[in-house]
C-alpha cells in the first residue's frame, strides 16, 4: 500500500479530531467537566487515551473547543434565519426544529454547563459571554414583528414572548432522548404557543 499524501493525512487528522470531539461532547454532556476524564472520552471514541492526547492536551482544551463550536453554530443558525425562505412562522419553526434536533442536544447541554457551573474553564465562560442570549433574541424580533403584523404570531412584547418561547425549548432539550415523531409534535405544540 502506497504511503498517504499530505492531503490524505490532513483528512485523516480532521476525521480523528471530529471523532474525538463527538465522543467528548457526549461524555461531557452526560457527566459534566468535573466527572469526565480523557480516558472516558477515548473509550467513547474507540481509541487509545494516548492518541486522544495527541490531538488535545487536556480535557479543558477539548471542552473549550466544543463550547466555541457550539456558540458559533448557534450564532450562525440565528444569523442565517433571514435567508430562510418562507413566512415568519415558517422561519421560526425551522429554527425551532434545528434547536430540538438530537444532534444539537449535547452542544446545548455544554452551553448550559458553562452558564450554570463554576467548575468550567474561564475561557469557556468568556466564549459564551461573547454570544449573549438576548442578542440572539434581538435578531429574531424583526421576523417576529413581521409575523405579528400579518397575524401569524400573537400580540405582545416580541422580546418577552421570544424569551419565554426559547425558555420552553431549553427545557425540552434537557429531557431524555426523544424520537423524531416526538420532536415533530413538540415543534407543532411550540408553534401554538406563539401563534395568534
Amino acid at each position: 500500500m502506497p504511503p498517504l499524501n499530505e492531503q490524505q493525512l490532513d483528512q485523516n487528522r480532521e476525521e480523528r479530531r471530529e471523532q474525538i470531539k463527538k465522543a467528548a461532547q457526549k461524555v461531557f454532556a452526560k457527566r459534566g467537566i468535573i466527572g469526565t476524564k480523557i480516558s472516558m472520552i477515548a473509550k467513547e471514541a474507540g481509541i487509545s487515551q494516548g492518541l486522544t492526547y495527541r490531538y488535545y492536551h487536556s480535557k479543558d482544551e477539548l471542552f473549550i473547543e466544543l463550547v466555541k463550536d457550539a456558540m458559533e453554530e448557534t450564532a450562525e443558525a440565528f444569523a442565517s434565519l433571514e435567508n430562510v425562505s418562507g413566512s415568519p412562522l415558517e422561519k421560526i419553526k425551522e429554527l425551532t426544529k434545528k434547536m430540538l434536533d438530537t444532534s444539537n442536544k449535547h452542544s446545548f447541554m455544554l452551553i448550559q454547563q458553562v452558564q450554570t457551573s463554576d467548575e468550567v474553564p474561564a475561557k469557556a465562560k468568556e466564549i459564551v459571554r461573547q454570544y449573549p442570549i438576548p442578542s440572539f433574541i434581538e435578531q429574531l424580533i424583526p421576523v417576529f414583528k413581521k409575523g405579528q403584523a400579518i397575524g401569524e404570531f400573537c400580540k405582545g412584547d416580541p422580546a418577552k414572548l421570544l424569551m419565554l418561547f426559547f425558555s420552553v425549548i431549553s427545557g425540552l432539550m434537557l429531557l431524555p432522548n426523544k424520537d423524531e415523531e416526538d420532536q415533530a409534535l413538540d415543534v407543532d405544540i411550540l408553534m401554538k404557543l406563539i401563534r395568534e
